[in-house]
């Protein structure tokens, strides 16, 4: 029976070494542009605009907006209408004068030059996806 468990334990343990070391799939570090407009946040902006069926607007993409503990962005006006997401972390949004907590899954939306300002006073990284509705 020992004998048993040690194979179950060694391949086990040899199943889990593979896994650690293999690469991780080409198409996870494809397909997106990072950049870094504020100390402490990346924006990940991910590739191609799909054609969307909302009136008013002719595409929308997504990105990331990807911040470190005390960091926060710069506020300017919205380039255009938007949807909001936390999917990681907790943001406090400070958007035309009035202040919110963003906490994991909380969604709003901003309008073309709505002035919104993100501050992560937290201890992990926040995360913010963004929808872009563009007209």
């Amino acid at each position: 029976m020992n004998k048993i468990d040690r194979r179950s334990a060694l391949g086990i343990g040899l199943a889990a070494a593979t896994v650690a070391i293999m690469k991780p799939a080409a198409a996870q570090t494809t397909g997106y542009k990072d950049t870094t407009p504020w100390p402490g946040v990346v924006v990940r902006a991910y590739d191609g605009e799909t054609p969307s069926i909302i009136p008013g607007f002719k595409t929308v993409s997504m990105r990331d907006v990807i911040m470190q503990p005390g960091s926060k962005t710069a506020g300017p006006p919205m380039m255009n209408a938007m949807i909001c997401h936390i999917p990681e972390g907790e943001l406090r949004i400070e958007q035309e004068g009035k202040t919110f907590t963003a906490k994991k899954n909380f969604v709003w939306t901003c309008n073309k030059d709505t002035k919104e300002q993100a501050y992560n006073d937290g201890s992990g990284v926040a995360i913010m996806r963004i929808t872009d509705l563009k007209a």
